[in-house]
C-alpha cells in the first residue's frame, strides 16, 4: 500500500487516508437520497437508480484511486441529474432511455477528449466568466427545484409564489415547514464545519417528520401523495437494477431528431467537462497538488476516470457521474492519495445494502440538500468581475445565470450565454477576443432555435 499510493512521499499515513475517505463519503452520501428522488420523476425505478448510483460511484472513485492516485470521489452530478430529468425528459419529451444514451455517448466523447488536445481547445475557447456563470446558474436552478420539491414554491397569479402554510397544514403545510427547518439545520451544521452536515440534515429533517406523524401533526394521505414517513426495513431488491441496466441501448431512435440529440449530448458534455476541470483544479489547489505552472500533473488519468464512470453509469442506469467538490472535505481531513478515494469507493459499494432506507426518505427531507448544494454552487458568483471594464463578459454571464432557473433549463442558459457573448463582443468592436470555436458554437445554437 505504501509503494502503490506513495503515502510517505505525500506526507500521510494509512489511518489519515482512511479517515479522510470516510469524511468524503459522509459529505457526499446525500446523493444516495437525492438522485433517486430526482431521476424517479422521469419514470425510472428509484431503487434501480440508487443501486446504479452506488455502483457507478464505486467504479468512478476506484478508477480515480488506481489510475490517478488522487483523493477525489465521484458520483452522480448535481445539476446534470436535474438537467436529465427536468429538461431532457420532462421538458423535451424524450424517454429516460434516450437520455441515458446521450449520457453514454457524452462519456465516450469525454474519453476521446481526455487523450487528445481537443479538450484543452474547447476549454480554452470558453471565456472564464461564462465557465463560472454556468456553475452559478446551475446553483440557482437546483435551488429552485429543491423549493418546488419541498412545495415551498407553488404556482400562482405571479407564476410562482410561496405556499400558504395554513391550507392543508397536516400535509403540505407541515412538510414544507419541515423543509424550511431542514435548510436552517444544514446551514448551521455547515457553518459549524460538521462533517456530513448535509447528510445529517436530511436525516434530522426526516426524523422530525416522523415525530410529527406520531404526534398527529402530519397525517398521511396516499391519495394526495403523502405517505407514511416510516421506512420498511426490508432487504435490498438487487433485481431492480435490471430495470435500468443496459436500457440505453434498447431504444428506437426514429422519433428522436439527430440535431436535438446532438444538442443534448453537447449540453451534458459541456457541463461535465467544465465542472470536472474546475473541481479538480480547485480541490487540488487546496491540497497543494498543483505544480509550479498551476497545473495538475495527474489530470489526464483523473479525467479518464471521470469519463469511464460517466459511460459506466449510463449503462447501469444513472445520470452523468462526475468528480465531487465535496472531495475537499476529505482533503481538509488530510487525504492526499488514492487510498482516500479507495475508502470512499468501498463505502459507496456497501451502502447498497441500505437501499430501502435511502429510498424511503421523503422529498421534503432531501429538498433542503438541493437548496444548500445550490448555495455552494452559487457562491462562485463572487469570482465574476462585474465592473464596467468587463461588461462584455459580465452581461453574457448574467444572461446565462438567470436563464437557467427562469427557463427551467441548463442548456438554454449555456446557449444564450454563448450567443450573447459573441454578439455583444462583435457589436462593440471586440471581435478579436472571441475564440473561433465560440463562433461555431453560436451558429449551432442559433440553428437549434431556428429548426427546433
Amino acid at each position: 500500500m505504501e509503494k502503490f499510493f506513495k503515502l510517505k512521499e505525500r506526507g500521510t499515513t494509512t489511518k489519515t487516508e482512511v479517515i479522510a475517505g470516510v469524511t468524503t463519503f459522509m459529505t457526499m452520501a446525500y446523493i444516495l437520497a437525492v438522485n433517486p428522488s430526482i431521476l424517479s420523476a422521469t419514470g425510472m425505478d428509484a431503487t434501480a437508480v440508487l443501486l446504479a448510483t452506488c455502483i457507478a460511484s464505486f467504479i468512478g472513485t476506484l478508477c480515480m484511486a488506481l489510475m490517478a492516485n488522487l483523493p477525489f470521489a465521484l458520483s452522480a452530478g448535481m445539476g446534470l441529474n436535474a438537467y436529465m430529468a427536468y429538461t431532457v425528459v420532462l421538458g423535451m419529451g424524450y424517454s429516460w432511455q434516450v437520455a441515458l444514451l446521450a449520457v453514454f455517448v457524452e462519456g465516450i466523447i469525454f474519453i476521446l477528449l481526455s487523450v487528445t488536445p481537443v479538450r484543452e481547445a474547447i476549454f480554452n475557447s470558453i471565456p472564464l466568466e461564462l465557465k463560472r456563470a454556468v456553475s452559478v446558474g446551475i446553483g440557482l436552478f437546483i435551488c429552485f427545484i429543491g423549493l418546488q420539491n419541498a412545495k415551498l414554491v407553488v404556482g400562482g397569479a405571479t407564476l410562482v409564489e410561496m405556499v400558504s402554510f395554513k391550507e392543508n397544514f397536516s400535509t403540505v403545510g407541515i412538510t414544507s415547514l419541515l423543509a424550511l427547518i431542514g435548510v436552517f439545520i444544514m446551514a448551521i451544521l455547515y457553518i459549524k464545519k460538521v462533517p456530513g452536515s448535509i447528510l445529517i440534515g436530511i436525516f434530522a429533517t426526516w426524523i422530525l417528520g416522523m415525530i410529527c406523524q406520531v404526534a398527529g401533526i402530519y397525517a398521511p394521505n396516499p391519495d394526495e401523495g403523502f405517505y407514511s414517513l416510516f421506512p420498511s426495513f426490508a432487504m435490498t431488491d438487487f433485481s431492480k437494477l435490471g430495470e435500468t441496466f443496459g436500457q440505453c441501448f434498447h431504444i428506437d431512435m426514429k422519433g428522436v431528431g439527430i440535431f436535438n440529440f446532438i444538442v443534448v449530448v453537447f449540453a451534458f458534455l459541456f457541463v461535465d467537462l467544465f465542472d470536472t476541470l474546475g473541481t479538480l483544479i480547485g480541490v487540488a489547489s487546496k491540497a497543494d497538488m498543483l505544480d509550479e505552472e498551476g497545473k495538475l500533473p495527474a489530470i489526464k488519468p483523473a479525467l479518464m476516470a471521470d469519463a469511464i464512470a460517466t459511460s459506466a453509469g449510463a449503462v447501469l442506469g444513472t445520470s452523468t457521474t462526475t468528480t465531487y467538490v465535496e472531495s475537499a472535505a476529505g482533503v481538509g481531513a488530510g487525504g492526499r492519495t488514492g487510498l482516500t478515494s479507495l475508502t470512499t469507493a468501498i463505502l459507496f459499494l456497501l451502502s447498497m445494502l441500505l437501499a430501502p432506507i435511502f429510498i424511503a426518505i421523503p422529498s421534503f427531507a432531501t429538498a433542503p440538500a438541493l437548496v444548500m448544494v445550490g448555495f455552494l454552487m452559487f457562491s462562485g458568483i463572487t469570482e465574476l468581475k462585474m465592473d464596467e471594464s468587463n461588461f462584455t463578459s459580465a452581461i453574457p454571464a448574467y444572461i446565462c445565470i438567470f436563464s437557467m432557473p427562469l427557463f427551467y433549463s441548463i442548456s438554454e442558459g449555456i446557449s444564450l450565454g454563448v450567443i450573447s457573448y459573441v454578439i455583444i463582443n462583435v457589436c462593440t468592436g471586440n471581435a478579436k477576443k472571441v475564440n473561433p470555436i465560440m463562433y461555431v458554437l453560436t451558429v449551432l445554437f442559433i440553428l437549434k432555435y431556428i429548426f427546433l
